[in-house]
């Protein structure tokens, strides 16, 4: 679509379908729940991601149960993995789970991110779970205890966003992120 000014088309009814200049914000904050929507989704989408990376990494180093010696470089991985796939994404403007629910990130100043921001974003957005499992391991909790701590810090960081002047969680602000509402982008 081609906008035109109301010289060049030397049209009056051209000036009257340009919208008023305003100084309102250009991007509007997706809701909590749609946030909170999109951030379920990406953990059913990261299953997947868990599958294939959990297949190569046994496959390839044999490993015969889940309890092998070598679980814990198997998280450390993961956490590779994770880390490259939302870096890569977040690059790029939006994962699957944030182009379903219209969300789209970008910095303080409304620009695509870097890598190394999304990198820090990725980083700070482990506080979603490291403080519950920092809990967790001294106590030797049982899974329904784990789940119940677990899912009750993420509710209480994701209310913490009201908190926040524009309503954005505290890792996004914190690693100078921002999620606006947005359409799915095209494919470049």
């Amino acid at each position: 679509m081609v906008s035109s000014s109301p010289e060049a088309s030397g049209s009056d009814q051209a000036a009257s379908q340009t919208p008023p200049a305003t100084n309102a914000p250009v991007s509007i904050v997706p809701g909590l729940w749609r946030r909170m929507a999109c951030w379920l989704y990406e953990g059913m989408l990261l299953f997947a991601v868990v599958f294939v990376s959990g297949w190569l990494f046994s496959t390839l180093g044999q490993m015969r149960d889940a309890m092998d010696s070598r679980r814990h470089l198997f998280q450390a991985f993961l956490f590779v993995v994770f880390g490259v796939y939302f870096v890569w994404f977040w690059t790029k403007g939006q994962t699957l789970a944030m182009k379903t629910w219209n969300i789209r990130i970008v910095d303080a100043h409304g620009r695509p991110v870097s890598q190394r921001r999304a990198l820090g974003r990725y980083l700070l957005s482990w506080v979603w779970f490291l403080p519950p499992l920092a809990a967790i391991a001294p106590f030797k909790l049982s899974g329904a205890e784990s789940t119940v701590l677990i899912f009750g810090w993420v509710a209480v960081w994701a209310l913490l966003a009201r908190f926040h002047p524009e309503r954005q969680f505290w890792h996004d602000a914190w690693a100078g992120t921002r999620l606006i509402t947005s359409k799915p982008m095209s494919r470049r």
